[in-house]
């Protein structure tokens, strides 16, 4: 049985370029692709478009089809709130597992605040959270 708070994100590459983020934001609508929470990271030569979407299977067969470096991610979405404390109480218990936080980036919406992450051991992760008592979001919640 799945993991319902294990979270597909898709990684979109987008060249560093003028009009490049337009052209793939063009490719995305053209496929129907609802973004719900996304990131957009940059190196030299390329950005990361990171983006949790509606129906991530179809999402990414839709735009592999047309020609666009995209990959799956599984990452966790830990409920946060808007208080002093709120993300060190769940990076210190992954900390404490040695779980490792690759990357995150918030997400605020009208029914929850949260911190999508990338781990290095999910399953576990979400083990040592909800033993301590942090809310996590379910790929339903979304």
């Amino acid at each position: 049985m799945e993991n319902e708070n294990i979270i597909t994100q898709l990684s979109i590459f987008v060249n560093n370029e003028p009009g490049r983020l337009a052209s793939v934001a063009s490719i995305l609508k053209e496929c129907d692709v609802n973004i719900k929470a996304c990131n957009l990271a940059e190196s030299t030569e390329f950005g990361i478009l990171r983006a949790i979407v509606d129906d991530p299977e179809k999402a990414y067969e839709n735009i592999r089809s047309k020609g666009v470096i995209v990959k799956k991610t599984d990452i966790i979405g830990v409920a946060v709130k808007s208080s002093p404390g709120s993300l060190f109480d769940s990076a210190n218990v992954l900390g404490n597992a040695g779980i490792n936080i690759e990357y995150g980036y918030a997400y605020g919406g009208k029914d929850f605040e949260a911190l999508f992450v990338r781990v290095d051991d999910p399953e576990r992760a979400v083990k040592v959270l909800k033993e301590a008592g942090i809310r996590l979001i379910k790929r339903s919640e979304i």
